[in-house]
């Protein structure tokens, strides 16, 4: 989920706590139950359980909306905060979903290599996931998986490799 050029970055404390809060709200309703993210500067990536396409659809948008006013009214701004519709991707094999969730839980220090920076604290302050896969205790944003691939199924890709 990527936010317009005119919004602030979102790897503020204070961007943060917004959308941590909205996170948090939204990690296990309307169909959609939110396993991992992380937060960056400029977008969002987040690894979802969902019933259906429907329910995954609902779930984005009630989030995006809880987002985007909580930061509108962080940033005393109206109109859109998301540049467009989020991006999805089912994840269906062990290898995929292992991919995804170190994608996810390491994409900031992927950005920071990119820009020439090689310090980057460890955990991720601005990313989480349950308490096994990020070495702490789980943030309230988000709920244990209860899909086999997110709970056991990425473990064996991972033993494979």
């Amino acid at each position: 989920m990527r936010v317009r050029d005119e919004v602030w970055s979102l790897r503020s404390r204070r961007c943060f706590r917004v959308i941590e809060a909205a996170l948090f709200v939204g990690s296990d309703r309307l169909g959609i139950r939110l396993t991992h993210y992380s937060v960056q500067g400029n977008h969002l990536h987040l690894i979802v359980e969902a019933r259906d396409a429907q329910a995954l659809s609902r779930g984005a948008q009630g989030l995006s909306v809880r987002i985007a006013r909580g930061l509108n009214r962080l940033m005393v701004r109206k109109g859109k905060v998301f540049a467009d519709r989020f991006h999805s991707h089912v994840l269906r094999t062990p290898r995929e979903v292992r991919n995804a969730i170190a994608y996810v839980l390491g994409n900031a220090r992927i950005h920071a290599a990119r820009q020439g920076r090689t310090a980057f604290p460890c955990p991720d302050p601005y990313a989480a996931g349950p308490a096994e896969q990020v070495s702490a205790s789980p943030p309230r944003s988000v709920v244990s998986p209860r899909t086999w691939l997110l709970r056991v199924g990425w473990r064996l890709a991972q033993a494979k490799t």
